[in-house]
Formats: C-alpha cells, structure tokens, sequence
C-alpha cells in the first residue's frame, strides 16, 4: 500500500447532515409501521375471538332452549318430550346447579355490553368536516351531557383514523354529530372495538347558546340519573341500552341532575334538568339546563362506524307495505 492509501484509510469520514436526517427518518419511520403492524395484527386477533364466540352462540342458545323446556315440563307436571329424553337426565342435573345469573341465556357473545359496568365510559365526541359554527357550539353542549365525554376537532381525519384513535386510546363509544346548512340533522353512536353503531336523525334543536332571556346557569359536572321511558319493544331496549351506556352511574344519590330519553310516536326527546327540594321530598323544582332536541333512530348496525360491509341489524323503511310497524 501507498502511503497515501494508508492516510486514507485511517481518516474518519463525516457523514453530510442530509444523510443523517435521512437516515433517522428511515429509523423512526420503521419503528411507526412496525407499531401500526402491531396495532393491525392486535385488532385481526381480536376481531377472530369475537367471530369465534360470536360462533358459539346458535350452540349455546339450543342449549337454553333444551333446559328452559325441561324446567316448563317439570312446573307443569307434563311429559318430557321424546327428542329431549337422551339428554335429560344431564339436563336436570344442570339444572339443579344454577342460580339466578346462570339460569338466563348465557348466548352473549352477541351483549356487546355485557361487560360494560365494570368501568366508566369514555366518550369521545366530534363532528363532521368542516364544521359551522353553530354546529361547534352543539358539539360543545353535547360533550357536557356526558360526564366522562371528551371532544376534539376532526380536522382532516377519516372514520378509520377516528376508530382507530378510539381503539388505541380506550375509547368505549364515539359520538359524531353532522349537519345540514349549519343545523345539526344527524347523530352517530358507535361503540367500540366493535360496534354496534346507531344513526340518529336530529330535530327542533335548541342549544343553551339560544337561551338568552333566562339565566340557566352553569352545566353540572355531577353524574346524571337517567330517566329512559317508554322504550318497551325488543328494538326499544336496544335502543336504550345503547344510549344509557354513553353516561356512567351516579356515584352517591346527592346527584341533582336528571337526563331524560323519552320515546313518544318513535321519537326521542332529550331534555337535561337539574332539580331542588326545598320544602322536602314533596317539593321538588325542575330547572331545565339545555340543550334539547329530538332524535329519530333510523339504523342500528352490527360493526363501528367505519365497517362499510358491517350487516344492519334493524333500518327504518317507512314506505314498506307491512301491516304492523316495528316500534320503538
């Protein structure tokens, strides 16, 4: 070797300041896809548990079915029929080993509440793009029904960015709220990881922002009651399940803030009261706080917001020939 070779061997090179930036781009860039992999292949893990209890259920509801005639053969005093006579004796024994919880329908894999009392719900609440302001005040109103509600701006998000933001922040539900010429028309209740999402339209919205010849006061941060009348139908209380877990529990019965959901003629009307009792429990003063509206359910779907190919569990068609209408 040269003595020159030699000098250039044992110089050190420094690299430009573009190669680095370009080279700790490429780092942090495979650390992001790397988590967004994780994040997918988590929610496809996921997503296969569900299907798979999901698969259960027809096995499971047969089962109840199979005891439940047992039990009504053993109240009434009649005969076993021939089809369950193999299976019987097993049966009772099951039987004789329930309680009050696991007598019922244990098919729940389709409950995509049933584990939802164990926390309190976390609600995230937004809009759709490119909002009014108008429509920014309800939202800010509609995020202070909700205790536990927390709001953001949608910007330039999609509905999958939206679901995937609520996934990776344990997120129970997301509310969002659209308009139509700067009046809100529509909302959307999806809960998560997977659904179901309901469709709501909007009407005869009046904000506290509206109210300006009364003094309503400030908007209490306490748990409401929830008062949910009239939702008696199968599709009613869905309907009401669906709603009630947007509000976590009163924790004490100091609570003076009552919420209502009323369903009259289909329709369900909101109003939000605070109540005194100044002369005893005999006397008792509503003050209403805002904002009301009327919401009209139109779908329920099986799958959040963003699953286009989800199955619709129930749509409203008000021009089909049908004798009796399903009601709320």
């Amino acid at each position: 070797t040269t003595p020159g070779q030699r000098r250039a061997r044992g110089r050190t090179r420094t690299p430009r300041p573009g190669v680095v930036a370009g080279q700790l781009a490429l780092v942090f860039g495979a650390r992001e896809v790397r988590s967004s992999a994780a994040m997918i292949r988590r929610t496809a893990r996921l997503r296969r548990e569900f299907v798979y209890r999901k698969s259960l259920e027809g096995k499971e509801r047969e089962l109840y079915e199979k005891k439940r005639k047992i039990r009504q053969c053993l109240e009434e005093g009649k005969v076993i029929p021939t089809e369950l006579r193999n299976a019987e004796v097993s049966l009772r024994n099951e039987i004789a080993l329930e309680d009050a919880s696991t007598a019922a329908n244990g098919a729940s894999a389709d409950d995509e509440y049933a584990r939802a009392n164990e926390r309190d719900p976390k609600v995230l609440v937004t809009t759709s793009r490119d909002p009014s302001s108008r429509l920014t005040q309800f939202v800010k109103e509609v995020k202070l029904l909700m205790p536990t509600a927390r709001r953001i701006n949608r910007g330039a998000q999609v509905l999958p960015d939206l679901v995937e933001l609520c996934r990776s922040n344990d997120f129970t539900d997301l509310v969002v709220v659209h308009e139509h010429r700067g009046e809100p028309d529509g909302l959307v209740v999806s809960h998560m990881p997977f659904g179901p999402t309901a469709y709501f339209g909007l009407s005869n919205t009046v904000m506290r922002h509206d109210v300006k010849d009364q003094d309503i006061g400030t908007v209490s941060e306490a748990n409401p009651h929830l008062v949910l009348e009239n939702f008696t139908t199968p599709l009613g209380k869905r309907t009401a399940n669906i709603l009630k877990h947007l509000f976590p529990a009163p924790k004490d019965g100091k609570s003076k803030r009552v919420i209502t959901f009323a369903n009259d003629a289909d329709y369900v009307s909101l109003r939000h009261h605070t109540y005194e009792m100044p002369r005893g429990a005999k006397s008792v003063a509503l003050t209403e706080v805002g904002p009301r509206f009327e919401m009209k359910l139109y779908q329920i779907k099986l799958g959040t917001i963003d699953a286009d190919d989800a199955d619709v569990e129930w749509a409203l068609r008000p021009f089909m020939r049908s004798g009796k209408k399903r009601r709320l």
